[in-house]
């Protein structure tokens, strides 16, 4: 089937040469890469797909629109809007993308924590030699604790399936899932999380930000956890409030937490987070790895191609859910 494929401003090089092999693997697509809004705005009645953010104006226009392309597997706030969510346009996403790269980044988090490397990485700063317990205290023994992963797509599931390696009980909450990974022991609905939370010794988000997970760990959740859990976010900032876990971490409520994703980005140099005890920050890099660009151009490439042959697309996206 041949179709118009326009790609939306701004531009940069990695959509310029996902344009470039749109148009190479699927000879039937006619690709348009629009360098600024008004060229966008006199090619978007003749397109029947479209890649990167669409406003509201330009939807308006877009009577032969059937497919479009999010840049990202959660883009900024505001990318599904309600118009989008009531159009009949499919979205896609390139969800899949990091599934070697942030389960990794969790596993880390959470060695780290039974093991004690965020004392001893600060102790090691100041030349103090001091242990941490006793030779049966002090750790957590993998294969007696309980991991609650909290939002079993893809990327929980692989986290899953490694945590089950080291021994622990995994516990997932899901909000559509319902066939159980590899490595879940149970797997429960969203609504059963404020009665499984006392029962972890990790609580790991992998959630995507959207309108029912923003704020979702606040001073209450975390007052439902163990006292001596730790509690990992590598989902989306906004599903945490960075205030409320500030005064968790401060009043011991609980024990520790690793952060690769935050409320605010970048977090401010004086926010009061940086300085709380027994945490592990790094700067939204979870994800980063070798391969991603083409990853993404390969996900645009194979949903061009069976969008040409009339055939379902990957990664499509429950836009009133955002993901």
């Amino acid at each position: 089937m041949t179709f118009t494929m326009l790609f939306l401003p701004p531009q940069d090089e990695r959509s310029r040469a996902t344009a470039a092999a749109v148009a190479e693997a699927v000879p039937t697509a006619r690709v348009i890469v629009a360098e600024s809004d008004a060229d966008a705005a006199g090619h978007i009645a003749s397109a029947d797909a479209a890649c990167g953010t669409l406003p509201a104006p330009l939807l308006g226009r877009a009577a032969r629109l059937r497919w479009l392309s999010a840049p990202a597997i959660a883009p900024p706030p505001g990318y599904y809007y309600p118009e989008l969510a009531a159009h009949p346009v499919v979205v896609t996403n390139p969800r899949g993308i990091f599934n070697d790269r942030i389960p990794a980044h969790i596993l880390a988090f959470v060695l780290a924590f039974a093991r004690g490397l965020h004392i001893y990485a600060r102790q090691q700063l100041r030349g103090e030699w001091r242990r941490i317990g006793t030779e049966a205290t002090g750790v957590i023994h993998l294969p007696e604790s309980t991991a609650l992963i909290v939002g079993v797509g893809e990327i929980g599931a692989e986290t899953a399936r490694l945590c089950a390696t080291f021994g622990m009980r995994v516990v997932g909450v899901d909000a559509r899932r319902t066939e159980v990974p590899e490595g879940i022991a149970e797997l429960h609905r969203a609504d059963d999380l404020d009665r499984l939370l006392p029962e972890a010794d990790f609580v790991i988000l992998t959630i995507p930000h959207t309108p029912e997970t923003e704020g979702m760990f606040d001073a209450r959740r975390f007052g439902l956890m163990k006292r001596g859990a730790y509690f990992i976010n590598i989902g989306r900032g906004k599903t945490t409030r960075l205030l409320d876990l500030d005064r968790a971490l401060r009043e011991g409520t609980i024990a520790g937490a690793g952060l690769d994703v935050f409320e605010i980005e970048p977090l401010p140099a004086d926010h009061p987070l940086w300085t709380a005890p027994n945490t592990l920050l790094t700067p939204h890099v979870a994800g980063h790895g070798p391969h991603l660009d083409e990853r993404r151009t390969g996900v645009v490439v194979e949903n061009a191609r069976r969008f040409a042959a009339g055939q379902p697309l990957l990664n499509i996206v429950d836009k009133a859910r955002w993901f």
